[in-house]
């Protein structure tokens, strides 16, 4: 009976994004269908967090960018590699590690590269076109982590209320529709959203950051619509209870935690490095948030720009020395594989 039933779970798991999915791709249908009337005259915008910045300053800010993009792809490609090249990581746990890695390479490249340009040219003004692209992808990054995390926090759940059902819930196949969920869900809103500020005419083309994304677009049109408050009250909405799940999740495992010594061991080996990247990302998105609903008033404008950047350039350069440091296994292949690189090379 409970086989039986966990099955059943199974299939409503699985199902759920698949409506989910459904759903967003006929919403972008509706919004193609309405048109798209953006007659602005502006085919372009001016990223004003440049604008007083002098050229010493730039250089400064160049030099220390480029490391943080250099450190940053090192740091995910090569737990990537190590997940990819250990045949003994090849587990949900470490999938999801390895896929929030490639999310954050893939956040990093979409902010890194435009900024870096801009400092070295010294130049702040960016196309629509280009700034429609980095919204998506700061947009998909953003929600990608944060789904990326939340099935993390399931996937850990699981392993340790839920051990007998474990390997019969988390089978390849579900591994793979959770790994494809991750990636569909970003992508079909952020191009629901977009498409829908983009309806509109562009009234200013003054971007007070040092990126584009679609909270900013919506800001510049002139005029908003009812589709836009709801699609954008939903996504919060789903956001909050994603928050609550997780935080719900955890409060479980704690107390699991409570009554076994060997769910607190498997907490501190593997829901630790989970639960303070989580936090990371929630702590650092926070701040954000705030930037952009309540602004910082007459802060100095070098640390408004890092409030607003701080969610782009710590998850993705933090995450994988936390995995790499906490859970064991990464770390002793890490080792390992370094260890055999250096003699390969002295011989």
């Amino acid at each position: 009976m409970h086989l039986r039933k966990c099955d059943i779970r199974i299939d409503y798991d699985c199902t759920f994004p698949k409506m989910l999915l459904f759903l967003h791709l006929c919403l972008i249908c509706i919004s193609l269908s309405s048109g798209m009337d953006n007659i602005s005259s502006f085919s372009s915008f001016s990223l004003i967090a440049l604008n007083d910045t002098s050229r010493s300053s730039r250089i400064t800010a160049f030099s220390f960018a480029l490391p943080g993009y250099l450190v940053t792809i090192f740091v995910n490609a090569a737990l990537i590699c190590i997940i990819v090249l250990e045949k003994v990581l090849h587990q949900p746990m470490y999938i999801f590690v390895c896929n929030l890695c490639i999310n954050g390479l893939y956040g990093a490249t979409g902010f890194y590269p435009p900024l870096l340009y801009y400092l070295l040219n010294e130049t702040n003004v960016i196309s629509l076109t280009e700034c429609a692209i980095q919204s998506f992808a700061i947009f998909t990054y953003a929600i990608g982590e944060f789904t990326n995390l939340c099935i993390m926090a399931f996937d850990r759940y699981l392993a340790i209320c839920r051990p007998l059902y474990y390997h019969t819930v988390m089978t390849t196949i579900t591994v793979w529709r959770l790994l494809t969920f991750i990636w569909m869900f970003p992508c079909c809103t952020a191009i629901l959203i977009i498409l829908l500020t983009l309806r509109f005419p562009i009234c200013m083309n003054q971007i007070n950051k040092l990126y584009c994304e679609n909270w900013v677009l919506e800001r510049l049109a002139c005029r908003v619509d009812t589709a836009q408050f709801v699609v954008n009250g939903i996504l919060t909405c789903a956001v909050n209870a994603l928050v609550w799940f997780v935080f719900l999740s955890y409060v479980k495992i704690l107390i699991a935690c409570k009554h076994s010594v060997q769910s607190h061991k498997k907490f501190i080996t593997t829901c630790l490095p989970h639960l303070i990247a989580f936090l990371n990302y929630v702590v650092w998105s926070l701040f954000n948030t705030l930037y952009e609903v309540f602004g910082t008033g007459s802060l100095p404008q070098g640390f408004k720009n890092f409030l607003s950047v701080s969610f782009l350039i710590i998850p993705p350069l933090v995450n994988p020395i936390i995995y790499g440091i906490i859970l064991t296994p990464i770390r002793t292949k890490a080792k390992n594989l370094f260890q055999s690189l250096r003699s390969n090379h002295t011989d």
